[in-house]
């Protein structure tokens, strides 16, 4: 049997949708199919959606990209609900796809009749099959228990939804003198002082891309970095060394509104142009090492302690909200450790 098979949506449902050259057999074998049906419009015939019928015409992926038509509308109210409660727009896309993903594993069944085996099964079925990291996982569970507590007719206890098993990654630091490398790498004064700043202030990549001009205190020596992760303000030094690289990147490319602008005055630079920044840093600086502009931030943090900088400042500078958070650069930092002889020397 010559033929070829697509998912479609055909009337709000979730179709199979066949095509094959006009014969009469071939006719005769596809009516056999339970609720096969020809579509004068879309010249084709289509079958429910269902794994057998995948299986039968080798459709390969497991999972259909779009939810059942509960589910685009329940996608929808947690949209809103995250909306009205004023969650970053960050939070909103990766909480929204992450509870589609578990929708769409969930097509054919009512919401209301999903229960916490049912997640368990998601988890080993897909999540674990398709060997998803653990922090996916979490924010799997994130969307889930917040998506659940906002329905009211629901099988689901929220509080019986189990975690990951917590992965322990140490956080990536450079040395100093990679740090010097990267930063000195550009010619190109605005992409330096980027760089820079990120460092020094130990910023995010959106904190650093939020910065307006008025954010920069040069009578205090400090950057006010408003409404942050949790939506929370917060002050961090500003180095004297900082403040006259910054002064000369103002007189040359003048922003009107953000301290770092786009192609046109007053617009939000980029994500993409400046990891792309970072990227040709570490390629002039013959850097080998998968650096992240994270990494800039774990390395501002890890140098401050080394140097003797209190945890609790730094916690403040970083603005976690747990001490916890910040007690993980304890574990990489080497000032300790660069005092431990090792038994070897002594052979």
């Amino acid at each position: 049997m010559i033929w070829t098979a697509k998912l479609i949506k055909h009337r709000e449902e979730n179709r199979i949708a066949v095509q094959f050259e006009k014969n009469s057999a071939l006719i005769n074998r596809i009516k056999e199919f339970e609720d096969a049906r020809w579509s004068t419009k879309k010249s084709v015939w289509h079958l429910p959606d269902t794994h057998e019928n995948r299986d039968h015409f080798k459709i390969i992926q497991y999972e259909n990209t779009i939810p059942s038509v509960e589910g685009i509308e329940q996608m929808h109210k947690f949209n809103q609900w995250l909306s009205s409660k004023r969650y970053s727009p960050n939070t909103i896309k990766t909480y929204t796809e992450a509870l589609k993903s578990f929708l769409v594993f969930y097509r054919e069944k009512s919401i209301k009749d999903i229960t916490n085996d049912d997640i368990i099964i998601y988890n080993n079925e897909y999540l674990l099959k398709k060997k998803l990291s653990a922090s996916y996982q979490n924010q799997i569970v994130n969307a889930i228990k917040l998506y659940f507590r906002t329905v009211q007719e629901t099988k689901i206890d929220v509080e019986k939804i189990h975690r990951p098993k917590r992965e322990k990654i140490l956080p990536n630091v450079l040395s100093k003198q990679e740090i010097k490398s990267i930063l000195d790498a550009h010619s190109n004064l605005k992409h330096k002082a980027m760089l820079s700043i990120i460092y020094s202030c130990g910023l995010r990549r959106s904190e650093l891309l939020n910065l307006k001009l008025i954010d920069i205190d040069s009578k205090r020596y400090i950057v006010n970095i408003r409404q942050a992760k949790g939506k929370k303000d917060r002050i961090t030094p500003l180095s004297l060394k900082i403040l006259e690289l910054l002064r000369e990147y103002y007189k040359v490319h003048k922003p009107v509104k953000y301290l770092f602008e786009g192609i046109e005055l007053g617009t939000i630079y980029s994500e993409q142009s400046l990891q792309s920044v970072l990227k040709q840093a570490l390629e002039k600086a013959k850097i080998k090492k998968p650096v992240t502009l994270h990494w800039l931030r774990h390395s501002y943090a890890t140098h401050l302690l080394e140097s003797g900088t209190d945890l609790r400042y730094i916690q403040e500078l970083l603005g976690h909200n747990s001490s916890r958070t910040t007690e993980i650069y304890t574990h990489v930092s080497t000032k300790s450790l660069q005092q431990i002889k090792s038994p070897f020397d002594d052979l």
